[in-house]
């Protein structure tokens, strides 16, 4: 581990005491860290993971194998202690895993077909379901919201650019800003470019431009928040290749929502986040539609029971529903 700091630091031509200052870390230590007389502490470990820009994966693995060996050395036992050990945390994955796939295994299979269905239909007739998915998507997710517009009121908004009487400016702009955000969504999705924070920072600004501008697309000020953040993109890259891309999208969505990043907008960009993995993978959205008192149950159930697989078996449900009212829209 010390070796990969120590070159990380020099190949972006980095100063001990210019790492120091920028994560707040003693020099000192920092020095230690790369002799490999001191052991950063996780935290630590994001930290430098994000600037020196090494992959977290890989330092974590280096991290937590000096850990195991400080702590058994050349013990005689040590290798069938790590045997053990090994086989106990294999086991135990599988049982977590195995538990709840098989509980979701089958509408999973019941997604890939109706996917699979609506992917060979003709380009004209997915471009024109696109479009009726998108307006009920931006109707529905500014409703779960508070907004007062009707979904032939978000129409006009929307495809002829009208005012409509009565109704306050900003729920014009959620709207509008909704509709451009997806828009940049389906533009980086369209150039395969990977979600990044960076990415993730402009869909907020834009979600709240012209509405709450002295907040969008930053977080709060609390580095508590800047540090949970940079292990949630770390999660992210860890788990974007090795998750079924729903579930990913569900826990993404909990993820955000139980960090509360910003000061505003947060409902909004979880669910925007969750829809543009859904995108990006070849699914349609999974729009949270008509009461949203379900959707407050399901969260509040998560929470009380500390069981992500409440909200993943809504979400999927959500999904399954869509597709299929996506392949009805041929008919019509």
């Amino acid at each position: 581990m010390k070796t990969l700091l120590k070159n990380a630091r020099e190949q972006k031509g980095l100063k001990t005491r210019e790492v120091a200052q920028i994560l707040s870390i003693d020099q000192a230590l920092i020095s230690k860290f790369e002799s490999g007389i001191r052991k950063p502490t996780k935290d630590q470990i994001s930290k430098l993971s994000q600037l020196l820009e090494i992959d977290f994966e890989t330092l974590m693995i280096a991290w937590l194998k000096e850990k195991i060996l400080y702590e058994i050395g050349d013990d005689e036992f040590a290798l069938k202690a790590l045997l053990l050990a090994e086989q106990e945390i294999q086991n135990s994955k599988k049982i977590i895993n195995s538990t709840v796939l098989s509980t979701i295994q089958l509408i999973l299979d019941e997604i890939e077909t109706l996917k699979k269905q609506i992917q060979s239909f003709q380009h004209f007739d997915l471009r024109r379901i696109s479009k009726i998915l998108e307006l009920e998507f931006i109707f529905e997710s500014n409703r779960l919201n508070g907004n007062s517009l009707t979904f032939e009121d978000t129409k006009s908004v929307i495809n002829e650019g009208l005012t409509i009487p009565g109704k306050s400016m900003n729920e014009h702009l959620e709207a509008v800003n909704l509709q451009e955000s997806i828009a940049y969504i389906k533009d980086l999705i369209q150039k395969k470019t990977s979600l990044t924070e960076k990415e993730f920072l402009i869909v907020h600004n834009l979600i709240l431009r012209g509405i709450k501008p002295e907040n969008s697309g930053k977080y709060r000020n609390d580095t508590l928040v800047i540090r949970e953040m940079n292990l949630f993109f770390n999660w992210y890259e860890t788990n974007k290749n090795g998750l079924h891309p729903i579930l990913l999208a569900s826990e993404a969505h909990l993820k955000i929502l139980t960090l509360n990043p910003f000061e505003n907008g947060n409902a909004q960009i979880a669910n925007l986040l969750m829809n543009w993995i859904l995108l990006q993978n070849g699914y349609v959205f999974a729009t949270i539609k008509e009461d949203k008192s379900e959707y407050l149950s399901v969260l509040k159930e998560c929470e009380n029971k500390n069981d992500k697989t409440f909200f993943i078996k809504y979400i999927l449900r959500i999904e399954k529903e869509n597709l299929l009212h996506a392949i009805k829209l041929t008919s019509k």
